[in-house]
């Protein structure tokens, strides 16, 4: 258990200092987000004038959503820089070496679950200067990291198992288009569940990035702690899940090496 910490913490910051040597990469993840918040928040301001919409400011609603898409897409995108170490023989080189095998799929989770968390704090920020309230305070504002650094470890396993079993950019470029935009719609990231037709209800009670949304916005609001639980527990699970899916998916690829 030593050394895989020890090696986690290693590659963690390998993973680190490659992604402060690309600004322009930092500068997209979080002005991209900041755009949504903004164009989205005064776009669709006027639609809690809808009956059945109880929230009372938009943005206010809005703010937990766009944490949640933000660290589910920074890490669906995970499984590129795994490509990129096969395709130039990084990987090859590290499995040289005695390092934890375990390790090298977990500093990668661990990098993009950071890197999410620092997104998610600067996004509430944002939130708050923009006119969104934390009824719950300094500890739902904090709770919401917790579903955000959630789903970013489950999807960031996900997407690097996809990533060993695929091994081609274009193929990962296409399987997290296809699959992030309508797991982000079938959400109440941008609309309330109240108002969503009934089949997307029924189908977003068994999509994680919904169960973020909810729990993050239970935590802002602070009036249902139980269902923050629930659902976090929830997370938790399909993150266990994915995490033994890139496990495997680790394994098929060293069979094949």
């Amino acid at each position: 258990m030593g050394a895989f910490l020890a090696d986690t913490y290693h590659l963690f910051l390998r993973h680190g200092r490659a992604t402060l040597r690309l600004p322009i990469w930092i500068w997209v993840s979080l002005v991209q987000p900041v755009i949504w918040l903004f164009l989205f928040g005064q776009l669709f301001q006027r639609i809690i004038e809808i009956p059945g919409f109880t929230t009372a400011s938009y943005i206010e609603f809005l703010t937990p959503g766009v944490v949640i898409m933000t660290a589910m897409f920074g890490a669906a995108w995970s499984g590129m820089g795994l490509i990129f170490d096969l395709d130039h023989g990084v990987m090859d080189r590290l499995l040289a070496t005695p390092v934890n095998r375990g390790a090298l799929i977990a500093a990668r989770v661990l990098h993009a679950a950071v890197t999410a968390t620092v997104e998610a704090i600067i996004i509430l920020a944002l939130g708050l200067l923009l006119g969104a309230k934390s009824p719950s305070g300094i500890l739902g504002l904090a709770v919401i990291l917790v579903p955000a650094l959630l789903v970013s470890a489950g999807f960031s396993a996900l997407s690097n198992g996809i990533a060993l079993l695929i091994r081609r950019e274009e193929n990962l470029i296409a399987i997290v288009n296809f699959v992030g935009l309508p797991l982000t719609f079938m959400s109440a990231s941008f609309m309330s569940a109240a108002l969503m037709p009934g089949w997307i209800r029924t189908l977003s009670q068994a999509n994680p990035v919904n169960w973020a949304v909810e729990a993050a916005r239970a935590a802002l609001l602070g009036d249902d702690w139980w269902t923050v639980v629930g659902l976090c527990a929830a997370l938790a699970a399909f993150a266990i899940a994915a995490a033994v899916f890139a496990t495997r998916a680790f394994r098929v690829y060293l069979r094949s090496t």
